[in-house]
């Protein structure tokens, strides 16, 4: 089948703004949107950039707008978003800078994700055995849905909050503080609480759901943010 890519780019070497241009571009119908873009790029046009890396859906690094949605490119099929004939429109995700053509800058998403203490604090002497601190079952199925983040940046840069004010905090690194506030091995939940009471903590979200359907772990991220602000609210980690 063939279709047009329309991708939007920006070389701010050359380019006063971005701009869009298409290729025409013969694909399998279960070929993904990733192989489309090798296509132009190792084919048609070298001068494309884009980021990826294991492209399986696991390394996260090849999020992008794809007809208007945050998704993973290795992970969509052609077939799924379009038909024989149809075009495809691709550009970077929201909110960040750009640094050429489908590629941005990562930094200002790392850095709240750092913000909010995203590693396990336990002072409490290791256990005699010198091995793991244990947790029940039940324990550990409490946080189970945000240790599955691999911090794409999809959920946060399909935010409208985040797009309106890029101090928010964002619904990624609100993951990542949950995964570490319901973990019963943790001590720090409370720090961590008091970083997402701040003014550009959670409060910020206007539940639009927008993060969980951009997700493509699948994790009710919307939910998980609910979490923080009952906790915050009630005072109680439960």
């Amino acid at each position: 089948m063939k279709i047009n890519l329309k991708i939007k780019r920006f070389n701010p070497e050359t380019d006063k703004k971005p701009h869009w241009e298409t290729y025409a571009v013969e694909v399998e119908p279960t070929d993904r949107v990733l192989d489309a873009l090798h296509e132009v790029k190792w084919n048609q046009d070298g001068t494309l950039a884009l980021r990826r890396s294991c492209a399986h859906g696991v390394c996260g690094s090849d999020a992008m707008r794809i007809n208007g949605r945050n998704m993973l490119a290795c992970k969509v099929l052609i077939q799924n978003i379009a038909k024989d004939g149809d075009t495809i429109t691709v550009e970077p995700i929201l909110g960040l800078p750009v640094v050429k053509d489908l590629i941005v800058d990562m930094e200002p998403f790392f850095a709240h994700y750092r913000a909010v203490m995203p590693y396990l604090v336990n002072n409490d002497p290791l256990p005699a055995n010198g091995r793991e601190r244990l947790q029940s079952p039940a324990d550990r199925e409490r946080y189970d849905d945000t240790t599955k983040c691999i911090l794409c940046a999809a959920c946060t840069t399909s935010c409208p909050s985040f797009w309106a004010r890029g101090e928010y905090v964002g619904p990624a690194a609100i993951v990542q503080a949950h995964r570490f506030i319901f973990d019963s091995r943790d001590q720090a939940a409370q720090q961590r609480l008091e970083i997402l009471s701040a003014a550009d903590g959670v409060w910020r979200c206007r539940t639009v759901f927008n993060c969980t359907e951009a997700c493509p772990r699948g994790i009710q991220v919307t939910k998980a943010i609910g979490e923080v602000k009952e906790a915050l609210r009630t005072g109680v980690i439960q």
